[in-house]
């Protein structure tokens, strides 16, 4: 009976890893975020930014409005770009180089982007890249991740 157990869970392992997922998105799970997006402006002390509409091929992932462990408020919302890279939209009322150093360590300037006739500075991390700007006269917004400066200037672009 052991022996029997043992083929059919080998059998089971191979299906799982072999078969693709139903849906073909390779295991990235997309979440609603628009009903959190609407209740987090209303309560935030910037002005709090999402995406009108996302690029073609972009999947939001994760969606957070909370105080950080300063009481500051935080706004996050993740994504799954096109090219299966890491993109997020931080938004915070703390200190705009505590914001910046929590979602880039390790963050270098690395020169400033124009998108949408906006300036954004750029910011090199160890493994994060970042645009930067005001959130306002008490914000900052971070949009950082894995993610190109090009793909990162596509979020800039779609937020209002």
């Amino acid at each position: 009976m052991v022996l029997s157990m043992a083929a059919v869970g080998v059998v089971v392992t191979v299906a799982y890893f072999s078969i693709p997922s139903a849906d073909g998105n390779s295991g990235v799970h997309p979440v609603p975020y628009q009903a959190e997006l609407a209740s987090a402006k209303r309560a935030a002390p910037y002005p709090l930014l999402g995406p009108q509409t996302l690029p073609a091929g972009w999947q939001a992932t994760s969606v957070t409005y909370s105080a950080n462990d300063k009481g500051h408020a935080v706004w996050h919302l993740g994504f799954s770009t096109a090219s299966g890279q890491y993109a997020a939209i931080e938004q915070s009322d703390g200190k705009a180089d505590e914001v910046v150093a929590r979602n880039v360590p390790g963050g270098k300037p690395d020169g400033s982007s124009t998108v949408a006739g906006q300036d954004w500075q750029r910011v090199q991390g160890e493994r994060y890249r970042a645009l930067t700007r005001p959130a306002g006269s008490t914000g900052t917004t971070v949009l950082t991740g894995t993610a190109s400066y090009e793909e990162l200037a596509q979020l800039a672009e779609s937020l209002k």
